[in-house]
């Protein structure tokens, strides 16, 4: 499973950003199953407020299961505070924090993301460092 952060998203949906082609490769050419967090959702929403239709693709994928939804409970919690006050000189939001905690629960090693500077520091417990794609 790959791991698919906000960036990674907003790109692959808007045909102007500077890194669509290369996001959109990635979602169009990866055999392995994409998944996501609510946070990263409501971000990625956000960030494409003034383009309708591509927050109704980005809805879509997940209507679809072309990008699966993976839960967060109350006991993923105590790690992500550890995460956010960890990494808070970046500082680390709460949508980074919970995909590391998601990776680390589930064993996921690749993240898809745009955001090389801070998940290239980031460092789960369950492997040195995160294979990034693009």
């Amino acid at each position: 499973m790959i791991l698919v952060d906000t960036g990674a998203i907003v790109a692959a949906l808007h045909r102007r950003d500077r890194d669509h082609l290369a996001c959109r490769r990635v979602l169009e050419a990866t055999r392995e199953p994409l998944a996501t967090i609510w946070s990263v959702v409501s971000e990625a929403t956000y960030l494409l407020a003034k383009r309708r239709i591509a927050q109704d693709r980005l809805l879509a994928l997940l209507e679809t299961e072309a990008i699966g939804l993976v839960p967060l409970g109350r006991e993923d919690v105590p790690r992500i505070r550890e995460l956010l006050a960890k990494y808070a000189d970046l500082p680390m939001d709460l949508a980074d924090a919970a995909l590391v905690r998601v990776a680390e629960r589930e064993g996921i090693e690749t993240i898809f993301t745009l955001d090389r500077r801070d998940f290239g520091v980031y460092r789960p417990r369950h492997r040195h460092r995160f294979v990034l794609v693009p």
